[in-house]
């Protein structure tokens, strides 16, 4: 009798066990859900720098973007040095011939490229690298924005020398894009309306 008793409890314990575990998964998923329908696209930023813990989190999560054949061609440099980061500001403005900030004030540069020799899909990898930036910077209470022209500055000899004094291969990485990010000056943007036909239904 004592052992069927004590075998109803566990099997009871076990029971609230699994059920508190679907309620915590459920409850994550649905957080995940929320920041990929909230993110925006951040355009001024304060420059107060985030706790470091945090830009490695999202560096971490940029790590954990699919990648063709899980070659991993993609890189990241984290950029949180005011003095590269108005170097690299000068650079991406100078491709199009201005001199403001295209970072939009923001204080940390995370600059993703990729190797053109690991996968033929380099640039879709990259790509996915980036996006995973941007959903964490926001998971993490962050702004962010995709800001382009990382391949061009890494073009330039300034850039490739860049490349150089990190012991990363000018040859064979090509930018991808550069994600700022940091702490929200103002108000979070709200989204536009998406666009009819988005979704092209086949059932």
């Amino acid at each position: 009798m004592r052992k069927l008793i004590l075998t109803i409890i566990a099997a009871a314990l076990l029971l609230s066990s699994c059920s508190e575990c679907e309620k915590t998964n459920e409850k994550a998923m649905n957080s995940t859900m929320e920041d990929l329908l909230t993110r925006r696209s951040v355009r001024s930023y304060t420059d107060e720098v985030p706790p470091m813990e945090v830009i490695e989190e999202i560096c971490k999560a940029g790590t954990y973007a699919p990648t063709g054949m899980n070659r991993q061609a993609p890189i990241i440099i984290a950029v949180t040095n005011r003095e590269v980061r108005d170097r690299l500001s000068k650079l991406n403005a100078g491709v199009f011939g201005n001199d403001t900030d295209p970072f939009y004030g923001a204080p940390v540069v995370l600059v993703v490229l990729a190797d053109t020799t690991a996968a033929l899909t380099w640039k879709e990898d990259g790509s996915l690298v980036m996006g995973n930036l941007l959903n964490a910077a926001h998971a993490k209470g962050l702004g962010s924005c995709w800001i382009h022209r990382a391949k061009e500055v890494f073009e330039t000899e300034e850039g490739k020398a860049i490349l150089r004094g990190l012991g990363i291969d000018d040859s064979k990485y090509v930018g991808i894009g550069n994600c700022i990010l940091g702490y929200v000056k103002g108000d979070y943007p709200t989204a536009r309306p998406r666009k009819d036909n988005y979704v092209y239904w086949v059932k």
